[in-house]
């Protein structure tokens, strides 16, 4: 279930033939503030951000983001992302891809 001030939509995950944790999809983040995991999750997250602009944390890292940028979250890493407030939201699309 996505964190509140994010709706997501996946499109890729078991259902849709995807194994070994492999899955990707839309999420729109309304909220200003971060929302992170402390412990991360035990598989790699990549992301692209479609729309909007904000703010993307990933372990100790800050950067400002927008349309066309790119950053991964390693396996176990705390990471979050935040909108700016001058938008309405930040769209990224993001992947999870299982580790072997």
């Amino acid at each position: 279930a996505a964190a509140p001030g994010t709706t997501s939509f996946r499109m890729l995950g078991e259902g849709q033939g995807c194994v070994y944790g492999c899955s990707s999809g839309v999420a729109d983040y309304t909220s200003t503030e971060y929302r992170i995991a402390p412990q991360g999750h035990p598989d790699q997250e990549g992301f692209v951000v479609l729309e909007g602009v904000g703010w993307a944390k990933v372990g100790d890292e800050e950067q400002r983001v927008g349309p066309g940028d790119c950053f991964v979250a390693p396996a176990h890493a705390p990471h979050g992302v935040r909108r700016d407030p001058a938008v309405p939201r930040l769209r990224v699309c993001w992947f999870h891809g299982a580790i072997a």
